[in-house]
């Protein structure tokens, strides 16, 4: 019986056998595997590779019906991803490490649903995943597999259920609408509050600034008419201190004064002469 060849590709590693007995794991690359036969009264051993797939690979675990711990039952659909790390131990350990994980999920899966309820199943799915990876990871270790993800993909839940359940993500969604409308309305109103409260304190400072401005015109008014007044008091004074050095201007200014009388008809002007008050019409 002539040799053979075989190629070990890099997604694979093989397991060198030699009469039954591992004695090599084999990474990629070309081999020969001698002929059996006897030579020289001596027996060559018998030499087999046996491949084994280290890809990452998927694996679905489809309608396992299971209780929840209120009694409901459901069917869970689980995507489990898996690479083998130890084709020694993948071969050796179990039987079949595939058929292994797909009871080790099942079994993992039945215990987390067991001890969840409904409730908790439809708002945290992701728990449910988490949990069946943490329990299925260590024990696949211990034949060669790394449980790289356990994904829920699918729940399936009673028919009568089913419309319960529309029925409450219905009422949910419409709480939703609600809560977002009277939230949006809600905001609505503050600004509105906000955008009055604004437009009177503008127009209080407005006020209270137009009342500041009047204020200062009226003390500045009051202050340019006392100037004035003052002024006129000083000119008075400057005039009676004149008439008081110079006679002879208040006696001008009283002839000025009976001149401008004396083109009045209805004046009346009284002459004081040697202290006897006597009546004259200014047209005598």
């Amino acid at each position: 019986m002539a040799r053979k060849e075989i190629i070990i590709k890099a997604t694979h590693r093989g397991l060198l056998y030699q009469d039954g007995v591992v004695t090599k794991v084999l990474e990629a690359g070309r081999y020969t595997i001698p002929a059996e036969r006897t030579w020289y009264g001596r027996r060559r051993p018998k030499v087999e590779i046996v491949l084994v797939d280290v890809r990452e690979r998927d694996l679905t675990i489809k309608g396992q019906e299971i209780l929840t711990s209120d009694k409901v039952a459901i069917r869970v659909s689980i995507v489990v991803q898996f690479r083998v790390t130890d084709p020694l131990a993948a071969l050796h350990a179990v039987e079949s490490y595939e058929d292994r994980i797909y009871t080790d999920v099942q079994l993992a899966a039945r215990r987390s649903l067991a001890s969840m309820t409904l409730e908790q199943i439809l708002t945290n799915r992701t728990q449910l995943s988490e949990d069946i990876l943490r329990d299925v990871q260590d024990a696949a270790a211990r034949y060669g597999v790394a449980i790289l993800r356990a994904d829920v993909k699918d729940l399936i839940f009673p028919g009568n259920l089913q419309d319960v359940m529309n029925k409450v993500l219905a009422a949910e969604r419409l709480s939703q609408a609600q809560m977002v409308e009277a939230r949006t309305k809600a905001d609505v109103q503050r600004i509105d509050s906000l955008a009055r409260a604004e437009a009177k304190r503008t127009e209080a400072e407005t006020q209270a600034q137009t009342q500041r401005l009047l204020a200062q015109n009226e003390a500045e008014v009051e202050r340019i008419k006392t100037e004035s007044e003052i002024q006129a008091l000083r000119e008075r004074e400057q005039a009676a201190q004149a008439y008081s050095i110079h006679p002879a201007l208040m006696r001008l200014q009283e002839l000025a004064t009976l001149s401008d009388l004396g083109r009045t008809a209805n004046a009346r002007i009284y002459i004081n002469f040697d202290g006897q008050a006597r009546l004259a019409d200014a047209d005598e």
